[in-house]
């Protein structure tokens, strides 16, 4: 199976939905910092927090 490319860009404002499995950081907006490469097939990005400036890394499936 061929991957397509990434969805967001760097610079896009996005909505980071964590899931409720995960505990790590609320659902907030999120601008992207940098493309990461895929893992399992999700790609992958470097996000920073509009509110608080804290970067993570979070799987293409959970921004929107």
């Amino acid at each position: 199976m061929t991957m397509k490319s990434h969805k967001f860009a760097v610079g896009q404002t996005v909505r980071y939905s964590p899931g409720s499995k995960s505990y790590s950081a609320p659902a907030d907006s999120y601008k992207v910092v940098r493309l990461l490469p895929a893992e399992a097939n999700d790609y992958q990005y470097r996000v920073k927090s509009s509110a608080d400036g804290h970067e993570r890394v979070v799987k293409e499936s959970q921004l929107s």
